[in-house]
């Protein structure tokens, strides 16, 4: 993130405004489209930080985007960031409003990483077990990645619980470099 401060403010005062009026969920849907915009089109992003666009061409290319796909509140949103120059700072804004509704509402966001995809069944006892232990409501992401070779890696609130097959074979490789017997046998 470039600037936490500044995304963590402007964050606060859009979720405070769409509070006020009434419009927190929509503003919350038009945040996770701007944080998916941005995943996967990085020529957006592009055109955000870029300072050789002028601000009123990138007000009409982000006008041609977002038209009727948000809010007026987020509409209104990103022309004052345009205005006030502050365009490049969107997708940690819109990531930094998504962690604030979160604590606003009491949702925990787990993500689990697994060598083979879960089925919904899997997932849902996993669900019950994590929501379990604490009081939130729980929102649970997947990942896949192979190299794992089996387990599963479960990030929640900072905590990082590696249960997979990899992390036994580097534990077991370290330990046969480590080599700790050897000066026993001499």
């Amino acid at each position: 993130m470039q600037n936490p401060r500044l995304a963590s403010r402007y964050a606060k005062s859009l979720v405070d405004l769409s509070s006020e009026k009434g419009q927190l969920e929509a503003v919350h849907t038009d945040m996770q489209f701007l944080q998916q915009l941005s995943k996967t089109n990085p020529d957006v992003v592009a055109l955000l930080r870029s300072p050789i666009i002028k601000p009123d061409k990138k007000q009409q290319i982000l006008a041609a985007i977002f038209d009727g796909k948000v809010s007026a509140i987020t509409a209104a949103f990103v022309k004052l960031l345009v205005v006030k120059g502050r365009e490049g700072n969107l997708p940690e804004i819109a990531q930094e409003f998504s962690r604030q509704y979160d604590v606003l509402k009491n949702i925990s966001k787990v993500k689990i990483t697994t060598a083979v995809p879960l089925d919904a069944a899997i997932l849902d006892v996993i669900k019950t077990k994590v929501q379990a232990g604490t009081d939130k409501k729980v929102t649970l992401e997947t990942a896949v990645n192979p190299d794992l070779i089996g387990g599963f890696v479960l990030e929640s609130n900072n905590n990082l619980f590696d249960a997979s097959v990899l992390r036994d074979l580097n534990d077991i490789k370290k330990q046969f470099a480590e080599n700790i017997y050897v000066h026993n046998i001499r």
